[in-house]
């Protein structure tokens, strides 16, 4: 078989003869070269392909499922440990304002204090305008523990003022006159209009008189602080104790002072002892309690409590 191609150019003619051995070795290999190309292009597609597989087969599924499902139990361990922190700070704080509440009524109770002043047992009254949707979203738990702690603070505040309260009056009751200056003895001579047991003149006792025996010991009948202690025209010896609040008590006739100007007493301290000095018929202490300055009657005080 011959091939027969016609030049354009010069017009002379090629042939070839295919039945030659040449032409068919040649041929031959050509299509040898061919297929061996495509098969190994072929090769590489399947490697790819057999890569691809292996990537999304089951089996990496799986894993790669069990290595999320590791994850998310480590990511909830830890929250389940940060909730479990908050639970057990806000039992704490609950905890503390119970014990803050139970304590606040019992001294509500013991100082007699109105419970509409400090009332532990309910909440203060609160309010004001929502905005709208806010209910419908999640608590805010970090929210909830700050106002729980500010709940706290409130009761601490409160219970300072209740103690504050609770001192004042019983630094009221420790300054206020009460009782009588002496164990011994009774009394003697009243407050107000008199005849004078020496002249017989009319006159005005500032005081009460007390008749004890010589040598008795006079108490304070309040807390306070020595503002005298002296002799005075009239009184003889005498020691004056200032209560503070315009409370003055003043205790005459003493035979001998115990107390110096400026110490401090309390109630039941020894001040001095019964005399008979000054303005005196007999032993026994005169005692007066004045206020901003002026006497007044020392019954009202004598026994008050």
């Amino acid at each position: 078989m011959n091939v027969i191609v016609l030049a354009r150019r010069n017009g002379r003619a090629l042939q070839w003869n295919l039945t030659s051995p040449w032409i068919l070795g040649g041929g031959s290999a050509l299509l040898l070269l061919l297929l061996i190309s495509v098969f190994s292009i072929g090769l590489k597609l399947g490697e790819r392909t057999s890569i691809g597989v292996v990537k999304g087969s089951p089996a990496e599924w799986a894993r790669t499922l069990s290595e999320r499902q590791a994850e998310v139990a480590q990511v909830k361990s830890v929250v389940q440990n940060r909730v479990d922190a908050i639970a057990a700070r806000i039992g704490t704080l609950n905890a503390h304002v119970i014990r803050l509440d139970a304590l606040g009524k019992r001294l509500t109770q013991m100082a007699n204090i109105d419970n509409r002043e400090f009332s532990f047992d309910t909440a203060p009254p609160i309010g004001g305008p929502e905005q709208p949707g806010q209910h419908a979203q999640v608590p805010d738990i970090s929210l909830m523990i700050a106002t729980l702690e500010r709940r706290v603070d409130s009761r601490d505040v409160q219970l300072a003022a209740l103690e504050n309260v609770i001192l004042s009056r019983e630094l009221l009751e420790k300054i206020v006159p009460d009782g009588q200056p002496v164990k011994q003895g009774f009394l003697s001579s009243y407050y107000g209009d008199r005849a004078d047991p020496i002249t017989g003149e009319e006159g005005f006792h500032k005081g009460v008189d007390f008749a004890s025996p010589l040598g008795s010991q006079i108490y304070a009948v309040a807390d306070g602080v020595v503002t005298y202690s002296g002799d005075r025209q009239g009184y003889g010896n005498v020691v004056e104790v200032t209560h503070g609040n315009g409370l003055v008590t003043r205790y005459a006739h003493t035979s001998k002072n115990l107390v110096p100007v400026g110490q401090i007493v309390s109630r039941g301290a020894v001040l001095a002892l019964v005399g008979s000095t000054g303005h005196s018929t007999g032993p026994h202490v005169h005692f007066e309690v004045l206020k901003d300055g002026r006497q007044i009657d020392p019954l009202s005080y004598i026994g008050a409590r």
